[in-house]
């Protein structure tokens, strides 16, 4: 207990540290990258002093989480509010309903085509790595983590892609609002499309009731703004919890086990990574300046795991960073966060089938097993919001369409935390790129915020 006490102690203290930078500093962006690199430290430290698995590192975790946790929560709830005005408003102050067609074609299609290319990449480093699911050894948890795949296997083979498609409609916004469905996301905007798209006609054909619409959604889209302001400079102190769990929750023994693995999985998520920035250089960005701009949203996404609650930030870096326009940063930061995942959903499948491929007598370079693995990675990367749980899922629904034993994905379990945080990361990478394209090609970005200094703009407000 003494020493939980004193851990707390400490960490109490570096909230303390971060709280004196926000009064002395204007930029969010440094606040994040000191509580990412206090959290290295602060998790390093109690690993060295008292080891992996410690009764104290646990007891310590629980109580430092409830800042990382309640963070993330706060993130979430903030999410659908933020979705909801934002594409009201940007309808109804672009007053075209039929661009919508075109901002949801452009971004859902600029994500396929990169999971697509995502496959084909963790194809590529899976083979140049020499990975093979046969040199893994199988302990109790990763035997009983196959058993609980081979179970869900079920509900996943009896989910059409119709079914899939069908889930996204709201057919209970109220319900979807409050996130009850993994498809909610994409269902509210689809809602709010909608709400948009009548808010045009009322102020069409009755001009007076309109303009009350209208001053309606601003007021709503203001205090949603001022909410999302008050949530985001709590940043540092989530990012700070959730990195010291990570790094001191992590057993590194397995890591080196299955370091070949781990390295090959972030040398096809930076292979990714620069996909990203050479798409974004096609349209005039300058990608040295994108990263910079983009580097504290993948930071957060990185130790928090959740593409969906990294949305508040993705959406406020679009429009504040990058200079796209509202409605398309919100339709690519809710798209991208259930479907057309590069990292989640593209380059971990390729990978796992790859690695299993040879074990059941299949050529992993076969030029037929490449093709029809692209496919079904591109197709199914489309719906995974209909089963929810992110990469086990499209792992599980791949695996299964080529006929693979599947209980072979629990095979990883034990570094799953760690390949996670860079494939959330990269996942959000796809949706700010997708966002990015689409605000270009349609000729909805501000240059000249694109162009502005961070530090100048005065990115966050001191508390």
């Amino acid at each position: 207990m003494m020493y939980q006490i004193l851990n707390l102690a400490i960490f109490a203290l570096l909230i303390g540290l971060l709280y004196k930078q926000q009064k002395t500093e204007s930029t969010l962006s440094k606040r994040v990258f000191t509580s990412l690199g206090l959290g290295v430290m602060f998790g390093g430290v109690l690993q060295l002093v008292y080891g992996g698995g410690s009764d104290v590192i646990a007891s310590t975790l629980e109580y430092v989480n409830i800042v990382g946790a309640g963070y993330v929560s706060l993130l979430k709830m903030i999410i659908m509010p933020l979705i909801m005005v934002s594409i009201i408003g940007a309808i109804i102050k672009v007053k075209d309903s039929g661009s919508l067609g075109k901002i949801s074609g452009l971004t859902i299609g600029i994500l396929l085509a990169t999971t697509a290319v995502s496959a084909l990449i963790g194809i590529l480093v899976t083979n140049m790595f020499g990975l093979n699911a046969e040199g893994i050894v199988q302990g109790a948890r990763e035997i009983a983590r196959g058993e609980a795949l081979e179970t869900r296997l079920t509900a996943v083979q009896a989910l059409s892609f119709a079914d899939m498609i069908i889930s996204f409609f709201p057919g209970n916004p109220f319900a979807d609002l409050a996130g009850s469905r993994p498809t909610s996301t994409i269902a509210v905007v689809i809602f709010s499309a909608f709400i948009g798209v009548a808010g045009l006609t009322v102020i069409r054909t009755q001009p007076e009731l309109g303009q009350s619409f209208e001053k309606f959604v601003n007021v709503a889209q203001e205090i949603v703004r001022t909410l999302v302001r008050m949530v985001l400079n709590l940043t540092p102190y989530g990012v700070l919890a959730l990195m010291t769990k990570v790094v001191a929750g992590s057993n590194y023994s397995d890591i080196l086990s299955l370091i070949n693995f781990v390295v090959a999985s972030y040398v096809g998520l930076g292979l990714i990574l620069v996909m990203h920035l050479v798409l974004v250089s096609f349209v005039g960005v300058n990608p040295i300046r994108y990263l910079k701009k983009i580097l504290p949203v993948l930071t957060f996404a990185f130790t928090s795991r959740s593409s969906a609650g990294t949305i508040p930030l993705n959406v406020d870096a679009q429009v504040k960073k990058l200079g796209n326009g509202e409605g398309v940063a919100n339709f690519s930061a809710s798209f991208g966060a259930t479907m057309g995942q590069n990292g989640c959903a593209g380059l971990y499948p390729a990978m796992l089938a790859v690695m299993i491929a040879p074990t059941i007598g299949i050529n992993p370079l076969d030029p037929s097993f490449m093709l029809t693995l692209i496919a079904i990675v591109t197709i199914s990367s489309f719906g995974i919001a209909g089963v929810g749980g992110g990469a086990t899922f499209a792992a599980l629904i791949v695996l299964s369409a080529l006929d693979m034993p599947v209980a072979l994905a629990g095979l990883l379990i034990s570094i799953e935390p760690l390949i996670d945080m860079g494939r959330t990361a990269v996942n959000v990478s796809g949706a700010m790129t997708a966002g990015t394209i689409t605000s270009r090609v349609l000729g909805e970005a501000d240059d000249a915020i694109f162009d502005a200094d961070d530090d100048a703009e005065g990115e966050t407000a001191k508390a």
